[in-house]
């Protein structure tokens, strides 16, 4: 009887312990007093976590009884603490008021959906890498996002010149074509840029990159088959902001950039400057680049006007020159010559304007008015060859946001204007292209309760391309839906999918490869139509004090009909046309991030892709694509003090355009930077352990006078170290 009596005690003990305590808290900014959605509340040395509410509050249950400490986080404010004793008897919500921060980060909004919502609470998939990363990347290579990109999960950088070191993006191992690049919501890349697009991003005045993956043609229209890549400029404040860098690396290449922006009551302002520099590298001393001389310079002034707290009006011009040379390094240093003549130019001018009207009608709704127009200019040379061309582009753009008590309804339509005209060739065999665009588009978000969230939207198309040889006019009607389903504070999931639709365009992945050359103007070719999905599933929690643990889980399905395929007559000419056959691309892609009291970070990316295209004989695997890829990162960070990172990749092996396969291969990188005050030093070294394609076999195949080139699988440069300084003000 004693021991069932002192078991009893025990037993009373433990549920006294454990007592269902609760305490509700209401979070909110010091300087303004507005409340604070999703701010991360926990109790130290337990597994209570959740964030808060829209309107700041939280509800915790389930506390232990005795003294326990409340932390109260939030991004861009310094860390509350509470010290509380259980069982507390208060029951109104205690009022927290977070400081903002001295190095304030960029607060993370989701515009690409046009809801500004945070991403927790975005139905459609999207994913961010924020401005902490992008200053990382930027670090390793200043001139342009390729960086950024190449290391995302799921993302490939597919280079398509062997010495002009040219480069497009990959989605779910679909051609860069179906991926459509903005920035700050205008599509002026693609399409003629092609190989360049990326190249000329640079990301000095990012505060975000966004991208959805799957169809995503409700809200961006034709070319967002495989998903779209949305890079956000940073806005600014009333606290002046200057960035300058300068780099330097051991293959010649010089960066010069700066990016400065400050806030007035009426007026604001934001301007960024770079100049590139990059001397001919031949790393494997065959005589031809790996690396092309080249000169670029970006300059990008805007203007933000205030007429009233509801108004805003920004006016932009983004303006960038360059001009790449690669090839024989002894005609790029000394000129032709009887045993040396093989060069590959590019020189291009861009030139894009932009008009943003905003008016906010109530509280929360908004008008918006965008225009744009771009001018992008390209000739490209080669001996005995030559290819020139115009690029010009509008785009208006006009919606308006109504957002109800638990819903949002945005609606509008644009208007695109895209014409490609060749110089210098003759009329029956000039390659322009003039494709005109009036669409409609209705999106509707609705907080179904906390739980369930859905987005729907349906889009319109009329489409009217033509040239010399032929016009059609087609119609595309593009539904889409997605939900968010939060099963608890540590488990959510998002489902979504689409139509898509990408009309014809000589510029693709292949065609850049041989510079357009006896390529044919379009005759008869129509759109491709696709439709496809995503599905993914999300983990969040607290393991300790000091350990967060996150993961995500998402599968892909994409299905390209009608698609337009590159053939090649008796005469060596080619020429594109549809296949009955489809494309199909399916997989998964896992990421998975483990923190240690906010200075050690880990994280995993993992993606697996079966890309086919039923059209090609024998093996049907899409080229260049790797079926499967590893991303590992390991990052200590203090903030404002010093950070370092190792990161390793993993590629697998992958079919070329001759049915041969590649080797699998690693690659390694490392990275450190040291905060002085305003100043920091970095030093980066990129694929130290030197993989590169000619350490398999030769790139170049032939003579000096006729070469030509393998396709590129691999780092043809190998081995990078570079090292700089920024200043930030």
């Amino acid at each position: 009887m004693r021991k069932i009596f002192l078991l009893l005690c025990a037993l009373v003990c433990m549920v006294s312990a454990y007592a269902q305590n609760s305490l509700k808290v209401r979070v909110k900014d010091k300087q303004n007093f507005t409340a604070l959605a999703d701010a991360t509340i926990l109790v130290k040395g337990t597994n209570i976590i959740l964030k808060t509410a829209a309107d700041g509050t939280a509800n915790l249950n389930n506390i232990p009884n005795g003294l326990q400490t409340i932390l109260i986080r939030n991004v861009g404010f310094e860390e509350q603490k509470l010290m509380i004793t259980f069982p507390f008897t208060q029951n109104e919500a205690i009022e927290i008021l977070m400081e903002p921060a001295e190095d304030e980060l960029e607060e993370v909004i989701v515009s690409s959906t046009r809801t500004s919502r945070s991403i927790q609470n975005t139905p459609t998939r999207v994913e961010t890498i924020e401005l902490e990363e992008i200053d990382e990347k930027s670090n390793m290579r200043p001139a342009n996002v390729s960086m950024i990109l190449h290391e995302s999960t799921g993302i490939a950088v597919q280079q398509t010149s062997a010495t002009s070191a040219n480069a497009s993006i990959r989605i779910q191992g679909l051609d860069g074509r179906y991926t459509q690049l903005l920035k700050d919501g205008y599509a002026s890349f693609g399409n003629f840029a092609s190989g360049l697009s990326i190249l000329e991003i640079p990301p000095l005045d990012l505060a975000q990159v966004e991208i959805i993956k799957g169809p995503s043609s409700t809200l961006f229209g034709a070319g967002a088959i495989a998903g779209v890549v949305n890079f956000i400029s940073r806005v600014p404040r009333e606290k002046a902001d200057l960035n300058f860098i300068l780099n330097q690396s051991n293959v010649g290449q010089t960066n010069i950039g700066a990016f400065s922006m400050q806030r007035g009551k009426k007026f604001g302002y934001s301007l960024l400057a770079l100049a590139n520099f990059q001397k001919a590298y031949d790393v494997d001393k065959d005589d031809f680049t790996e690396l092309p001389k080249t000169n670029d310079f970006t300059i990008h002034p805007k203007v933000f006007i205030y007429p009233s707290e509801r108004t805003m009006i920004t006016i932009g011009n983004a303006f960038t020159k360059s001009d790449r040379t690669g090839g024989d390094i002894f005609v790029i240093n000394e000129g032709i010559n009887a045993e040396h003549q093989y060069f590959e130019t590019n020189n291009s001018t861009r030139n894009t304007s932009t008009l943003d009207f905003s008016y906010k009608t109530a509280e929360k709704d908004l008008l918006k008015i965008k225009t744009s127009f771009n001018y992008f200019k390209r000739g490209i040379s080669i001996p005995d060859y030559k290819f020139n061309g115009v690029n010009y582009n509008s785009y208006t753009d006009f919606s308006y946001l109504k957002t109800l008590k638990n819903q949002s309804l945005i609606f509008g339509g644009n208007l695109v204007y895209d014409k490609f005209s060749e110089q210098n060739q003759e009329p029956v065999l000039k390659k322009d292209f003039t494709t005109r665009t009036a669409g409609a588009y209705a999106q509707h978000t609705w907080d179904l309760s906390e739980k369930l969230k859905l987005e729907s939207g349906l889009r319109a198309d009329f489409v009217n391309y033509f040239n010399a040889s032929y016009r059609q006019n087609e119609v595309f009607i593009l539904p889409r839906v997605s939900a968010l389903y939060k099963f608890d504070d540590h488990w959510s999931s998002r489902i979504g999918g689409g139509l898509g639709y990408k009309t014809p365009t000589l510029f693709t992945e292949q065609t850049e490869t041989f510079q357009y050359q006896n390529l044919l103007p379009l005759n008869h070719v129509k759109a491709e139509r696709s439709f496809g999905g995503t599905a993914d599933v999300n983990y969040k929690t607290a393991i300790s004090d000091d350990w967060m643990l996150s993961f995500n889980q998402m599968f892909f399905f994409t299905r390209i009909n009608n698609s337009t395929i590159l053939l090649q007559d008796d005469d060596g000419n080619f020429s594109f046309g549809n296949t009955r056959e489809p494309v199909r691309s399916l997989g998964f892609e896992t990421n998975a991030k483990l923190i240690f009291h906010e200075y050690f970070k880990l994280f995993a990316g993992y993606t697996f892709t079966d890309a086919k295209a039923n059209y090609l004989p024998v093996i049907q695997t899409i080229r260049l694509l790797p079926k499967n890829k590893l991303n590992l990162a390991l990052l200590y960070e203090k903030e404002s003090n010093f950070k370092m990172g190792l990161e390793g990749y993993f590629t697998d092996r992958q079919y070329l355009y001759n049915n041969k396969q590649t080797n699998a291969f690693w690659e390694f990188g490392f990275m450190a930077e040291k905060v002085f005050g305003k100043i920091s030093i970095f030093i980066n070294a990129e694929n130290f352990t030197d993989t590169r394609q000619s350490r398999y076999k030769s790139v170049v195949n032939g003579s000096h006078l006729n070469p030509t080139f393998d396709d590129i699988w691999t780092h043809t440069e190998g081995r990078t170290f570079n090292g700089g300084i920024k200043l930030k003000l």
